[in-house]
């Protein structure tokens, strides 16, 4: 009769650090997104734009249908390939030859900026997640890049989802000093030309981003506390970024700087190489209240890189309303505290809240890339409306610092 006295020990279950958790985690959502990029895009297929029906190329241009056709027809231009119900079809590298051809006899066509017209930079900022500001900055490069300018989209977000959008995978397809990490460095820096890659969009680049960014902020405090004479200038950390995008200005019309959601060094770095700001702002009550400590953080950060040498003069700042919902009573209110506030540093149009947009994500991509036949076409018209009256309101404000009409 076995001893009913003697209790059986169960060892105790090995406890896994908090470190190895989130390591094991990591390794594992990634091995999966991995899978999944494999099925969706195999190893030599690479992100395409689709092309764009003859009314869009048309009013993308500025000019009729009917005149698009009269071109065709007399020579002008090429003739156009066509779907099968037979309807002509564009990329966006035969609308920017059509637009150039256009501008040799109209220069209202060409919206490249002058000799005499200082590089563009948009700095896209908001230090809380969630607030659009990469959803912004995606459809703004892209709709300047639609339109004709030369543009530059800067990922500086470790999260790096901006590069995400464009078809880049950070783990997998990135290697040392592939971000602007490499052209800012305190040692051994990269030329920031060898560090930028084409996209999709013809005539819209992009400096990709990864988790190696966050190296910025690790390095910079070892570098201000470096006394030395030969790291003196280094100790200008704030120069760093406006430096690297110095070298390729003749390049570019316009940059846009997604900025990481954090007030840091590279943030920092990023407003005083910026000559214009836009502040995403979610309007509501809790995201208003984070926004106003970012604003009293800045002021004060700012005011000491001011009276270090830093840029703080910029050609306009606005605020952005992002993922507004009009019917919403509150976001209403909210929206109309802000512009009661600020006044025309509110932009008058937001980018709405829409499922146009949340679908198209889920693919990896913008309402830009998206057909209208892959929607119900009110809720796509309704929000590309929204999106193109945003974008072009900061376009005129572009302009307006070139001092075009």
């Amino acid at each position: 009769m076995p001893d009913t006295n003697i209790l059986e020990i169960q060892p105790e279950p090995i406890q896994k650090s908090l470190t190895r958790l989130i390591e094991g985690d990591a390794d594992i959502l990634s091995a999966q997104l991995q899978q999944l990029r494999a099925r969706a895009f195999p190893p030599t297929a690479q992100k395409e734009l689709r092309r764009f029906m003859a009314g869009e190329a048309a009013n993308l241009i500025g000019i009729s249908d009917a005149y698009l056709r009269t071109l065709v027809l007399d020579g002008v231009i090429p003739e156009a390939e066509k779907n099968a119900a037979g309807r002509r079809l564009y990329s966006l590298e035969q609308i920017h030859a059509i637009r150039d051809h256009l501008g040799k006899s109209k220069k209202s066509y060409l919206r490249r900026r002058e000799t005499a017209q200082h590089l563009q930079v948009l700095a896209v900022t908001n230090f809380k997640g969630g607030s659009g500001k990469t959803t912004t900055s995606a459809h703004l490069a892209q709709y300047l890049a639609l339109r004709g300018y030369r543009v530059l989209a800067v990922d500086l977000d470790p999260q790096a989802s901006l590069s995400a959008l464009f078809g880049i995978q950070p783990e997998f397809d990135l290697d040392a000093n592939d971000t602007i990490y490499g052209a800012i460095r305190y040692d051994l820096q990269r030329p920031l030309k060898d560090i930028i890659q084409k996209t999709y969009f013809t005539g819209l680049d992009i400096v990709p981003g990864n988790l190696e960014l966050q190296e910025f902020e690790h390095e910079t405090p070892r570098a201000l506390t470096d006394k030395s004479s030969s790291r003196a200038a280094d100790r200008m950390f704030f120069t760093r970024v406006a430096s690297a995008l110095k070298s390729v200005e003749d390049d570019y019309d316009i940059v846009v700087l997604d900025c990481p959601p954090s007030l840091g060094y590279l943030t920092l770095s990023a407003l005083c190489a910026a000559t214009s700001v836009l502040v995403t702002v979610h309007p509501q009550m809790l995201d208003v209240a984070s926004m106003s400590q970012f604003l009293h953080m800045t002021a004060g950060l700012f005011d000491v890189v001011e009276r270090a040498g830093g840029n703080a003069s910029y050609d306009f700042f606005r605020y952005v309303l992002t993922r507004y919902e009009p019917n919403d009573g509150s976001q209403s209110q909210i929206a109309g505290l802000l512009k009661g506030l600020f006044g025309d540093r509110v932009l008058t149009h937001a980018m709405v809240k829409s499922a146009a947009i949340s679908d198209a994500g889920i693919t990896k991509q913008t309402l830009y890339e998206v057909g209208r036949e892959n929607f119900h076409r009110q809720t796509y018209d309704r929000a590309m409306e929204a999106l193109d009256a945003m974008n072009g309101e900061i376009d005129d404000l572009v302009k307006q610092a070139w001092g075009r009409k």
